[in-house]
């Protein structure tokens, strides 16, 4: 390791937190890939005298470096804390799996006895869930309280990993007369479907100790929320229940409210984004309006909940006198609605626990009158829909970049030949720019790079740069919005690299202050999400127009911790890997 290297390291270690048994190297950006850059680091742990809680997350620790750590736990009994998210940054995911597995064997040769694991934002996919199975299965986690996975990519076939190995940690601590007892279970953003969920939930149903759950934005339909349910109900001690951003519909959520007759302990009910509408709030009121005295937040927003409905949530809010929050944003209950929803509140004296009604949508007059037969028709084609998106789903797990917010939808392409062919209207490079969407990117047909290109300035670096944005937002992995989305970038991109008068340097910097990784002194929106620009990046720095220039600034930029990349972990680990390959 060079001098320079080492004053840097060490002017790290010095911001080191000691104390209350905890060592944390927090948000230090060490890059520790060698035994050597490890030194500083081990000969803390090594000198830490009742070392209980380990905190390396916001670093990269490359093979060699978990090994020479690994050494320095194995004599640390008393670890009860290990707090390793975000630590693999820019690693390729196959160095993982064995720096898991080797901390893990250390943790289980020094008897250590877990109380919390949280291994959450580490892009690690199913193979990952590899690393540190035989962890999770070891006496060290029979111990275990809190198991945080949030973004890790695990997808079903690491859910399924990771619900086998708890119900072997459940047996084998069984065994010993200390069964598991896990209390929080954190796996967010990690497209566990219907299939991982239900995995999960046989888990839950054996261990029975659970407190909090939170698994937001997993594509889990009603046959995988069903399956959490009813795990649910054989957890009597359930405070907090965070499905948001999953999909209900009406049967998942009566399922649901079921479940909810029989807790007692609820205080947080986050199923915003879940699609539960109007039958399924009305289900979830009565739950709420039998029980539930301790609830504190209820999370109904963005439901397709109607104004009846939504009124009859507000009176089932009575007598709970702890309530703290109800959210009811995006649903559609006119103003009219929004305003008897205020009023029956405040007759409670609960006016102040609404929050905003700024996405409200206007009710449909009919709406009430066609939802009974609307949603029994929507729910068959959600029965007819789901075997099909499951079957796609499971072809893309491999490619796509599990553990984003992204939900995968279909798009139909209508095919030329069919019998009863459905006509779409015309679609032109100026409304796919103002309102993009992967639909009208592959409906403007074959020669939409060559016609996207033609009509952009390349001159003009901002506007390449808007475009490019447009384009890349629509990114999804599904082949035909893929193809169309790299044949576009590529054309647009050629075009303007190739150019004379294109600054390549202001484009980059306009690009990075757009993704909000440079701060600007002019008010810039930037992109709400930076998943479709980073896999669209990762395509375009392998390309030949693309200058090897500026592959250093961009990979420092990407590299640096920005609290951006944090729905789009796995994104971000694409890129990283492909400019360090560069």
């Amino acid at each position: 390791m060079a001098s320079e290297d080492i004053t840097k390291l060490a002017e790290s270690l010095a911001k080191t937190k000691v104390g209350d048994g905890q060592l944390s190297f927090k948000g230090q950006s060490l890059k520790l890939n060698t035994a050597e850059d490890a030194e500083e680091v081990i000969k803390q742990i090594e000198e830490f005298d009742g070392l209980e809680t380990l905190c390396l997350e916001g670093n990269t620790v490359g093979v060699e470096a978990a090994k020479v750590i690994a050494k320095a736990l194995e004599k640390k009994s008393e670890l009860k804390r290990c707090h390793w998210s975000d630590m693999f940054t820019g690693r390729l995911r196959s160095e993982i799996p064995p720096a898991l597995i080797s901390l893990g064997e250390a943790l289980i040769t020094a008897g250590a006895q877990l109380v919390e694991l949280d291994l959450s934002d580490n892009a690690f996919g199913p193979d990952g869930v590899r690393g540190f199975e035989a962890l999770l299965k070891s006496s060290a986690c029979y111990t275990l309280q809190e198991l945080k996975l949030n973004n890790c990519g695990m997808g079903i076939g690491g859910g399924k990993i990771l619900a086998a190995a708890l119900k072997e940690c459940h047996r084998k601590s069984s065994a010993q007369g200390k069964p598991l007892a896990l209390k929080v279970f954190v796996a967010g953003r990690n497209r566990l479907e219907n299939d991982g969920a239900t995995a999960l939930a046989e888990a839950f149903g054996i261990i029975g100790t659970l407190e909090e759950v939170h698994m937001p934005q997993n594509g889990i339909n009603h046959p995988g929320i069903t399956a959490l349910a009813q795990a649910f109900a054989i957890n009597p001690l359930l405070k907090v229940i965070n499905l948001n951003d999953n999909t209900f519909t009406e049967k998942g959520a009566v399922a649901m409210a079921e479940t909810l007759k029989s807790l007692r302990q609820v205080e947080v009910i986050n199923f915003g984004d879940c699609l539960v509408r109007s039958k399924g709030a009305v289900a979830i009121a009565d739950a709420v309006k039998e029980g539930l005295h301790k609830l504190k937040e209820l999370n109904l927003a963005f439901g397709e909940i109607q104004r009846d409905a939504a009124l009859t949530v507000a009176e089932a809010l009575e007598d709970k006198t702890q309530l703290e929050k109800l959210d009811l944003n995006g649903n559609t209950l006119g103003s009219e609605g929004c305003d008897q929803l205020r009023e029956i509140l405040e007759s409670f004296n609960m006016g102040a626990v609404l929050g905003p009604l700024s996405d409200d949508e206007e009710e449909d007059n009919e709406g009430e009158e066609n939802e009974e037969d609307g949603e029994e028709n929507e729910d068959e084609e959600d029965d007819d829909e789901e075997e099909e998106e499951e079957e796609e789903q499971q072809q893309q797990l491999n490619e796509r970049g599990p553990g984003e917010e992204e939900l995968l939808t279909r798009t139909n392409i209508i095919d030329s030949q069919s019998s009863t062919p459905v006509p779409s209207p015309p679609v032109d490079v100026a409304t796919f720019l103002a309102f993009p969407s992967p639909e009208k990117l592959l409906r403007l047909g074959p020669r939409c790079s060559v016609l996207i290109a033609q009509e952009t300035d390349t001159s003009d670096g901002e506007k390449v740069v808007t475009t490019l944005l447009r384009i890349s937002s629509v990114f999804k992995d599904e082949a035909p919005v893929k193809t169309a989305v790299h044949e576009t970038t590529d054309a647009l991109m050629r075009k303007a690299f190739g150019s004379a008068t294109f600054n390549s340097d202001a484009f980059l910097t306009s690009l990075l202050i757009h993704m909000g990784l440079l701060k600007s002194e002019d008010k810039i929106k930037t992109v709400p999400s930076l998943y479709g620009i980073l896999m669209t990046l990762n395509h375009m720095v392998q390309q030949d127009y693309f200058p090897k220039s500026l592959v250093p600034v961009l990979s420092a930029f990407v590299t640096k911790p920005n609290r951006a990349f944090e729905s789009c972990s796995f994104a971000r680990h694409m890129l990283l890997q492909t400019l360090h390959q560069l």
